[in-house]
Protein backbone atom coordinates (compact mmCIF):
# COMPACT_ATOMS: atom_id res chain seq x y z
CA UNK A 1 0.00 0.00 0.00
CA UNK A 2 1.24 3.75 -0.84
CA UNK A 3 2.27 6.35 1.94
CA UNK A 4 -0.79 8.09 2.85
CA UNK A 5 1.29 11.49 1.94
CA UNK A 6 3.06 10.12 -0.75
CA UNK A 7 2.24 12.26 -4.11
CA UNK A 8 -0.38 11.44 -7.14
CA UNK A 9 1.30 9.24 -9.81
CA UNK A 10 0.38 11.52 -12.24
CA UNK A 11 1.76 14.31 -10.69
CA UNK A 12 4.95 12.55 -10.27
CA UNK A 13 4.61 11.57 -13.79
CA UNK A 14 4.01 15.03 -15.00
CA UNK A 15 7.00 16.63 -13.08
CA UNK A 16 9.35 14.14 -14.41
CA UNK A 17 8.40 14.42 -17.91
CA UNK A 18 8.80 18.34 -17.48
CA UNK A 19 12.08 18.12 -16.13
CA UNK A 20 13.16 15.54 -19.01
CA UNK A 21 11.85 18.60 -21.55
CA UNK A 22 9.37 16.58 -22.99
CA UNK A 23 7.06 19.50 -24.86
CA UNK A 24 4.03 17.14 -24.98
CA UNK A 25 3.84 17.00 -21.24
CA UNK A 26 3.45 20.83 -21.20
CA UNK A 27 0.61 20.14 -23.57
CA UNK A 28 -1.10 18.03 -21.67
CA UNK A 29 -0.41 19.81 -18.22
CA UNK A 30 -1.73 22.92 -20.77
CA UNK A 31 -5.05 21.05 -21.70
CA UNK A 32 -5.90 19.95 -17.90
CA UNK A 33 -5.08 23.54 -16.12
CA UNK A 34 -5.40 26.38 -18.94
CA UNK A 35 -8.85 26.74 -17.86
CA UNK A 36 -7.95 27.01 -14.30
CA UNK A 37 -5.03 29.31 -14.70
CA UNK A 38 -6.92 31.31 -16.94
CA UNK A 39 -9.90 32.06 -14.79
CA UNK A 40 -8.20 32.66 -11.62
CA UNK A 41 -5.78 35.04 -13.90
CA UNK A 42 -9.38 36.61 -14.94
CA UNK A 43 -11.14 36.68 -11.16
CA UNK A 44 -8.07 38.59 -9.51
CA UNK A 45 -7.23 40.91 -12.61
CA UNK A 46 -10.74 41.09 -14.16
CA UNK A 47 -9.12 41.55 -17.71
CA UNK A 48 -9.08 39.34 -20.69
CA UNK A 49 -6.02 39.87 -22.09
CA UNK A 50 -4.34 40.44 -18.92
CA UNK A 51 -5.81 36.83 -18.18
CA UNK A 52 -3.98 35.67 -21.71
CA UNK A 53 -0.83 36.94 -20.54
CA UNK A 54 -0.84 35.75 -17.29
CA UNK A 55 -1.64 31.90 -19.14
CA UNK A 56 0.93 32.45 -21.21
CA UNK A 57 3.44 33.56 -18.28
CA UNK A 58 2.62 30.67 -16.07
CA UNK A 59 2.98 27.83 -18.28
CA UNK A 60 6.36 29.42 -19.66
CA UNK A 61 7.10 29.45 -16.15
CA UNK A 62 6.50 25.75 -15.70
CA UNK A 63 8.45 24.92 -18.93
CA UNK A 64 11.45 26.64 -17.60
CA UNK A 65 11.64 26.19 -14.22
CA UNK A 66 9.75 22.19 -13.92
CA UNK A 67 11.75 21.50 -10.52
CA UNK A 68 10.81 24.53 -9.20
CA UNK A 69 7.33 22.00 -8.00
CA UNK A 70 7.88 19.06 -5.41
CA UNK A 71 5.72 16.58 -5.66
CA UNK A 72 5.74 15.85 -2.03
CA UNK A 73 4.50 19.54 -1.16
CA UNK A 74 1.20 18.65 -2.75
CA UNK A 75 -1.11 18.44 -5.99
CA UNK A 76 0.26 19.55 -9.25
CA UNK A 77 -3.12 21.23 -9.27
CA UNK A 78 -2.61 23.50 -6.00
CA UNK A 79 1.29 24.40 -6.86
CA UNK A 80 0.16 25.60 -10.87
CA UNK A 81 -3.28 27.27 -8.97
CA UNK A 82 -1.14 28.91 -6.13
CA UNK A 83 1.84 30.47 -9.05
CA UNK A 84 -1.18 31.81 -11.32
CA UNK A 85 -2.28 33.27 -8.14
CA UNK A 86 0.66 34.81 -7.20
CA UNK A 87 1.12 35.84 -10.43
CA UNK A 88 -2.27 37.66 -11.02
CA UNK A 89 -1.54 39.65 -7.87
CA UNK A 90 1.77 41.03 -8.70
CA UNK A 91 -0.12 42.02 -11.86
CA UNK A 92 -2.81 44.12 -9.99
CA UNK A 93 -0.51 45.26 -7.68
CA UNK A 94 1.99 46.59 -10.14
CA UNK A 95 -0.98 47.52 -12.42
CA UNK A 96 -3.07 49.45 -9.53
CA UNK A 97 -0.01 51.39 -8.13
CA UNK A 98 0.88 52.95 -12.02
CA UNK A 99 -2.76 54.10 -11.97
CA UNK A 100 -2.72 55.47 -8.58
CA UNK A 101 0.70 57.32 -9.29
CA UNK A 102 -0.49 58.51 -12.84
CA UNK A 103 -4.41 59.88 -11.70
CA UNK A 104 -2.83 60.63 -7.50
CA UNK A 105 -6.42 59.84 -6.94
CA UNK A 106 -6.80 57.23 -4.02
CA UNK A 107 -4.38 56.09 -1.17
CA UNK A 108 -2.01 53.03 -1.15
CA UNK A 109 -4.35 51.35 1.67
CA UNK A 110 -7.31 51.88 -1.22
CA UNK A 111 -5.09 49.71 -3.59
CA UNK A 112 -3.92 46.79 -0.93
CA UNK A 113 -7.78 47.23 -0.16
CA UNK A 114 -8.73 46.16 -3.84
CA UNK A 115 -5.86 43.72 -4.12
CA UNK A 116 -7.17 41.63 -1.32
CA UNK A 117 -10.66 41.89 -2.55
CA UNK A 118 -9.52 40.31 -5.84
CA UNK A 119 -7.03 37.90 -4.12
CA UNK A 120 -9.88 36.58 -1.59
CA UNK A 121 -12.41 36.24 -4.74
CA UNK A 122 -10.11 33.95 -6.58
CA UNK A 123 -9.08 32.04 -3.25
CA UNK A 124 -12.95 31.55 -2.67
CA UNK A 125 -13.35 30.38 -6.22
CA UNK A 126 -10.70 28.20 -6.31
CA UNK A 127 -11.78 26.37 -3.22
CA UNK A 128 -15.28 26.04 -4.88
CA UNK A 129 -14.40 24.57 -7.50
CA UNK A 130 -11.41 22.31 -5.68
CA UNK A 131 -13.80 20.67 -2.67
CA UNK A 132 -15.51 17.52 -3.39
CA UNK A 133 -18.38 17.42 -5.71
CA UNK A 134 -20.60 16.61 -2.75
CA UNK A 135 -19.98 19.62 -0.72
CA UNK A 136 -19.60 21.92 -3.66
CA UNK A 137 -23.53 20.69 -4.71
CA UNK A 138 -24.72 21.16 -1.06
CA UNK A 139 -23.17 24.74 -1.01
CA UNK A 140 -24.59 25.32 -4.60
CA UNK A 141 -28.04 24.81 -3.83
CA UNK A 142 -28.29 26.13 -0.72
CA UNK A 143 -26.76 29.45 -1.42
CA UNK A 144 -27.28 29.79 -5.15
CA UNK A 145 -30.24 28.14 -5.24
CA UNK A 146 -31.46 29.43 -1.71
CA UNK A 147 -32.38 26.00 -0.89
CA UNK A 148 -32.42 25.07 3.28
CA UNK A 149 -30.68 21.66 4.12
CA UNK A 150 -33.70 20.06 4.31
CA UNK A 151 -34.81 20.65 0.60
CA UNK A 152 -30.74 20.26 -0.47
CA UNK A 153 -31.52 16.74 1.28
CA UNK A 154 -34.09 15.90 -0.83
CA UNK A 155 -32.53 17.08 -4.43
CA UNK A 156 -29.46 14.95 -3.22
CA UNK A 157 -31.33 11.72 -1.69
CA UNK A 158 -29.64 12.45 1.41
CA UNK A 159 -30.45 12.59 5.06
CA UNK A 160 -30.48 16.19 6.43
CA UNK A 161 -27.61 15.01 9.02
CA UNK A 162 -25.77 14.66 6.19
CA UNK A 163 -26.75 17.96 4.28
CA UNK A 164 -26.08 20.05 7.41
CA UNK A 165 -22.76 17.86 7.47
CA UNK A 166 -21.87 18.86 3.70
CA UNK A 167 -22.89 22.44 4.72
CA UNK A 168 -20.81 22.82 7.93
CA UNK A 169 -17.72 21.14 6.11
CA UNK A 170 -18.38 23.32 2.31
CA UNK A 171 -18.83 26.61 4.93
CA UNK A 172 -15.84 25.82 6.75
CA UNK A 173 -13.71 25.15 3.66
CA UNK A 174 -14.59 28.60 2.34
CA UNK A 175 -14.20 30.47 4.88
CA UNK A 176 -10.54 29.88 4.45
CA UNK A 177 -10.58 32.15 1.59
CA UNK A 178 -9.80 35.07 3.85
CA UNK A 179 -6.99 33.39 5.22
CA UNK A 180 -3.48 34.27 2.47
CA UNK A 181 -2.30 31.25 4.38
CA UNK A 182 -4.46 28.76 2.12
CA UNK A 183 -5.90 27.94 -0.96
CA UNK A 184 -3.65 29.04 -4.02
CA UNK A 185 -0.66 31.53 -3.21
CA UNK A 186 -0.61 29.77 0.04
CA UNK A 187 3.09 28.63 -0.73
CA UNK A 188 5.78 30.51 -2.33
CA UNK A 189 7.79 27.63 -3.39
CA UNK A 190 9.26 27.86 -7.41
CA UNK A 191 6.92 31.06 -7.26
CA UNK A 192 8.86 34.04 -9.21
CA UNK A 193 9.68 36.82 -6.53
CA UNK A 194 7.83 40.30 -6.64
CA UNK A 195 8.62 41.81 -10.10
CA UNK A 196 10.80 38.79 -11.25
CA UNK A 197 11.02 35.61 -12.73
CA UNK A 198 12.97 32.78 -10.40
CA UNK A 199 16.51 31.91 -10.76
Amino acid sequence: MAAKNAPPRWDRKMQQRLARGEAAALGELYDRFASLVHGLAHRVLGDERAADRITREVFAHVWEHPDAYDPKQGPLRSWVAGLTHRLAVQRLRATETAALARSGRGTTEDLERRVRRASVAARADYIVTSMPTPLRAALERAYFQRRDYRQTAVDLGITEDEARRRLRLGLQLLSTANDPGTGPGSGTSGVPPEGGRAR
